[in-house]
């Protein structure tokens, strides 16, 4: 079943951009294992896992080497077999720095026992199959890291109604799920209906924006409900996949369970899939390398705590001395400042950058263009005025804490006013201010 964006309402604002994927045709290449991996213990939404090997431990891949602290936390494994070096503070793609895991191989490639075996999991009750996802350290792969146990467990009295797959990518440059959804659909499909029986869920429905027809073709070869939506950024974010695709609308403060719906990405069923059917923690994930600072672009198969440097010599190496490496997309990435920052979990894409445009901030002329491009209805102008003036309460008032930090409003300012950056400043000194 196929119905296209023009017969839905869609959500508010949103921007058209240049998609420039210029890897999509290019197959997932396997990196092989590093020498060295850093693994940081902080790689998910909520409590950091809490080591529970030591300086001088043998491990093998899959080893758990940090359990989880509490519902909201994740475990996390080692990603290749050998000795494990330190436990200690280091470069980290978001926090800056963190409690790191650093892992020498042995290069002999032994899993964990138990693991890359075949199970049979089709008549397992719905608590086990929670119990292995949890083991594994599922999060969510689209970027926010949330555990994805704790997604597949909503309250007795939040019953789910619909369950998305998002495959909309809506990032510039990323090709990382679309060649996922092309290369191993099965695998995506068996993930998703593993959620769709936690969940007890009896809509099961696969979002795919329309500049991916070969991937909405076999899904929908595979009799599976897909909707082809219209190409549109943030079309991937939750909240606007959910109004596109339901005309729902997810409360201020809220989340998609509030309206019966629960979105999970395509990445993340197909680890899930993997840990059901082989016990396979996630200690790889699929990433997006490019740009025109690295000598070759690749979709590459990379193994958790692998440094960035280790990636990019992998594509050839730099094409000259970078001025940037961002982890994620153009729009929502974050810039690195270290060469040894590792992949983690949520990482879906490394741009090189052998050149960066400055501009200078000018003052806000009140076009009202941010206005228009913010998908959450908000006034950046605004928020962005009463943060730079430090009124940080009021800004909260003013719906500051609704910011999915899209980039939408800094993207179309004329005077280069970095909104996004304010509006995330202010979140962080709400958080801080209500925290005292």
């Amino acid at each position: 079943m196929t119905i296209l964006n023009s017969m839905l309402k869609g959500f508010l604002g949103g921007i058209h951009l240049s998609e420039n994927k210029f890897t999509e045709n290019l197959a997932i290449e396997v990196m092989p294992a590093p020498k060295l991996v850093y693994i940081p213990l902080a790689q998910h939404a909520g409590k950091p896992a809490k080591p529970i090997v030591q300086k001088d431990d043998f491990v093998k891949i899959g080893t758990k080497i940090g359990e989880s602290e509490g519902f909201i936390s994740a475990p996390v494994h080692a990603s290749i077999s050998g000795k494990v070096l330190d436990i200690k503070q280091h470069p980290h793609p978001v926090l800056a720095s963190a409690e790191c895991c650093i892992i020498e191989s042995d290069e002999t490639e032994d899993w964990a026992a138990g693991m890359k075996e075949k199970h049979d999991y089709e008549n397992l009750p719905k608590e086990e199959l929670l119990s292995i996802i949890r083991d594994a350290g599922i999060v969510g792969l689209g970027g926010a890291a949330f555990p994805t146990h704790v997604k597949l467990s909503p309250p007795p009295d939040k019953p789910i109604e619909y369950l998305l797959i998002n495959g909309c990518e809506c990032e510039p440059r990323l090709t990382a799920d679309h060649r996922l959804m092309l290369e191993y659909p099965i695998g995506i499909i068996e993930g998703a209906k593993l959620f769709q029986q936690i969940l007890n869920t009896k809509h099961l429905i696969f979002c795919i924006e329309d500049n991916k027809k070969e991937a909405a073709k076999i899904f929908i070869s595979e009799n599976e409900e897909v909707r082809v939506l219209k190409t549109k950024y943030p079309q991937g974010a939750e909240k606007q996949l959910i109004k596109t695709v339901l005309n729902r609308t997810v409360p201020r403060g809220g989340l998609p369970m509030d309206v019966g719906c629960v979105v999970q990405n395509v990445g993340t069923c197909y680890a899930a899939f993997q840990a059901v059917k082989f016990r396979k923690p996630l200690i790889d994930r699929v990433v997006t390398v490019t740009g025109d600072g690295v000598k070759e672009s690749k979709n590459l198969l990379i193994r958790i705590g692998t440094s960035v440097i280790d990636v990019v010599n992998f594509c050839g190496g730099f094409v000259d001395q970078p001025k940037r490496i961002i982890f994620g997309g153009p729009m929502m990435g974050i810039s690195q400042y270290a060469e040894d920052v590792p992949i983690i979990k949520g990482t879906s894409g490394i741009l090189v950058s052998k050149e960066v445009s400055s501009y200078e901030e000018g003052p806000c002329v009140r076009c009202g263009c941010c206005v228009d491009a913010c998908p959450m209805g908000l006034m950046p102008t605004e928020i962005y005025k009463l943060v730079k003036n430090k009124k940080f309460l009021k800004s909260k008032d003013y719906g500051v804490l609704d910011c999915i930090e899209c980039g939408c409003c800094a993207y179309g300012c004329p005077s280069k006013i970095p909104l996004v950056h304010y509006l995330k400043y202010g979140k962080n000194e709400v958080w801080r201010l209500s925290k005292k």
